[in-house]
């Protein structure tokens, strides 16, 4: 696969350097752009793999650039600094950079770096998308045991019984069990 590599660099001629030593390693640079305004949009309209920015320090503006980055239209970020304090490491991460480097960018390494920060942005996103599922799962099983404890109540049935009766109407409704013990509570609350 072909890397789509949109260049942040406020500097011409290093950023000619860093484009003619990521198309030697056969990556594709399809914009460079002095500066992080309207990122998020540049990154759209240019369908970028990869973002990879070279600064001479993270400005505030620049982190907040990759916080929104990282939210509206997450991809992996390469960011090299000339010159960094542990603040600015520590918000960059935050910020959902996958790769941060200090002094400054040696053209013939970019590709190598921005391997690392793929491979660092993929699992990052492997473990948010795990934890999502597991935040969903819980929550689905908090409903469907408060629906289960409602009919155990009202219709003086056993667990079992209360948790066959709902998955019976899931399957005859053609619903997932957790929006079926969701209606349960909500007709619950309804009669009270």
């Amino acid at each position: 696969m072909t890397l789509r590599i949109l260049l942040v660099d406020d500097n011409a001629v290093r950023a000619e350097l860093v484009r003619t030593g990521l198309e030697a390693d056969g990556c594709v640079v399809i914009d460079v752009a002095p500066d992080v305004t309207d990122l998020v949009r540049r990154v759209r309209a240019a369908a970028a793999d990869v973002i990879v920015c070279d600064f001479d320090d993270a400005s505030r503006g620049a982190i907040e650039s990759m916080r929104a980055l990282n939210r509206d239209e997450p991809r992996p970020v390469v960011m090299f600094v000339d010159r960094s304090d542990p603040d600015s490491i520590a918000a960059a991460m935050a910020a959902g950079v996958a790769a941060y480097v200090i002094e400054g960018l040696a053209p013939g390494r970019v590709k190598a770096v921005v391997d690392v920060a793929i491979a660092r942005f993929t699992a990052h996103q492997a473990l948010k998308a795990e934890l999502h599922e597991a935040r969903s799962a819980l929550s689905d099983r908090k409903l469907i045991d408060r629906a289960k404890g409602l009919l155990m109540q009202s219709r003086r049935m056993t667990e079992d019984e209360a948790y066959r009766t709902l998955r019976n109407l899931a399957m005859d409704q053609g619903k997932r069990l957790a929006d079926v013990a969701e209606s349960v509570i909500t007709l619950a609350k309804m009669l009270k």
